[in-house]
């Protein structure tokens, strides 16, 4: 059985390495990202994450997984900020505040659909200006829903999180390898 990695994320393929998972291939999928009308952060990251694996191109035996990352203030989802300004916009929003974290994961093998989603509450400090400033300026923001990546600089400013930490890095390693062996991937294959 061959994995194909739905995601041109690093982060994706080094979070897969540390459980010994390589993809055999990788196919970023090409969608359309954008909310519905009235439509709320899980059943969208949900949605964006099944539509993402049911785009990739695969054959009968080979597996597809996809995810998908959303930030969630109440009903308002942060999604990658287009430029440093609504980077800024999203991280005044968080400081200081609470949010959630949604990682839906998505697995296909022919016609079948495994899928799990992973909500993490995180806590952002209160940024001063000189931080926000910074940490803008570090780039780091870039490609990241809700403007920061905890994994990078910003875990500086992240004092408390309840959930997994790999589901905010963008895939939650315990139930992605949950659905991989519920799908019959090999896992641990040197055990």
């Amino acid at each position: 059985m061959r994995l194909i990695l739905g995601s041109g994320s690093p982060r994706r393929r080094e979070l897969l390495a540390q459980i010994g998972v390589v993809a055999d291939d990788i196919r970023p999928p090409d969608i359309d990202e954008t909310p519905h009308k009235q439509e709320v952060p899980r059943p969208y990251c949900a949605r964006i994450a099944r539509e993402k694996a049911q785009a990739v191109p695969a054959a009968p035996d080979e597996l597809v997984l996809c995810a998908d990352t959303t930030v969630a203030m109440g009903r308002r989802i942060l999604g990658k900020p287009a430029d440093a300004a609504e980077a800024a916009v999203f991280l005044r929003a968080l400081s200081g505040r609470r949010h959630r974290v949604i990682t839906a994961v998505a697995l296909r093998l022919g016609a079948r659909l495994w899928e799990r989603d992973v909500v993490t509450t995180v806590q952002m400090k209160r940024l001063s200006d000189e931080e926000l400033r910074g940490y803008i300026a570090t780039g780091d923001w870039q490609g990241k829903a809700g403007g920061y990546g905890i994994q990078g600089p910003a875990g500086a400013l992240i004092p408390w999180i309840n959930g997994s930490f790999t589901g905010v890095v963008g895939l939650p390693l315990a139930e992605t390898s949950g659905l991989l062996q519920a799908a019959g991937y090999p896992l641990w294959k040197g055990a």
